[in-house]
């Protein structure tokens, strides 16, 4: 295993890391590819991303593998990330049971192909034991997805009298959305250089610091999630509070 590098404080590590893996189509584009060939190059990342985040310490780091959105692809470009899926996921088990890691799903995962639902179950049964960090898959996932089955579940609780209106709280909805019992993610990594957060865990990201690389996915490395972590740890996180006040012991 690597170290941590010097330059990282492990006390004030975030808690979650989110990353927003965007690049693909454009990477495979530049080099004459298929953009399937982008989402082949890109498993790379994946698996540097998180070796470094278990090495570091990071509890939870969610990848947006697979949007709402991105069903309206054209259909061969979807079936062929499927079937990249099945391959991964099978692959990568082992790798993950080994190093502890827990693999965890949030989306519409019913909406995926049977192969995929069985592999992906199968992963998580066997990997649920893993208490070094949980990787969470964003797999058919969508920020309004999650807030309107959160909200459609509590609107059930409240006309069966199991929940007040007045009870319908910021932390009711949080623990109806995909991501219950996780903290929210306090570092957003976002590769491609585009400046949005494309559906991705609208509530959960209220608070969370952004970073934004010009680097396409499939060119992300260690080194460059360890510059992220960084980047974080040099900020000041405030939650609507003045400086002068975090500094009051």
């Amino acid at each position: 295993m690597s170290s941590v590098p010097a330059a990282i404080d492990p006390s004030r590590l975030p808690a979650h890391v989110a990353v927003i893996m965007d690049g693909n189509g454009r990477w495979a584009k530049q080099r004459g590819g298929l953009r399937i060939f982008g989402h082949q190059s890109a498993i790379t990342a994946v698996r540097e991303t998180v070796e470094a985040a278990a090495e570091l310490g990071v509890a939870y780091l969610t990848l947006y593998a697979f949007s709402t959105e991105n069903w309206g692809r054209p259909k061969h470009e979807v079936m062929a990330l499927m079937q990249l899926l099945v391959h991964t996921i099978r692959q990568e088990t082992p790798t993950l049971l080994k190093n502890g890691v827990r693999l965890q799903a949030i989306g519409e995962t019913t909406q995926l192909p049977e192969a995929c639902q069985r592999e992906l179950a199968e992963a998580m049964e066997l990997t649920a034991g893993g208490s070094r960090m949980t990787l969470v898959l964003a797999l058919s996932y969508s920020g309004r997805w999650d807030l309107a089955q959160a909200a459609r579940q509590l609107a059930r609780e409240v006309a069966e009298g199991k929940r007040r209106p007045d009870d319908v709280t910021e932390e009711a909805l949080a623990g109806c959305l995909a991501t219950a019992g996780m903290p929210d993610p306090e570092l957003l990594i976002r590769t491609s250089g585009e400046q949005r957060i494309s559906n991705f865990l609208l509530w959960q990201l209220a608070y969370t610091e952004l970073y934004i690389t010009d680097l396409l996915w499939p060119d992300f490395r260690r080194e460059h999630f360890l510059e992220a972590i960084q980047a974080y740890q040099r900020r000041e996180r405030r939650f609507g509070k003045t400086s002068e006040q975090l500094t009051v012991s």
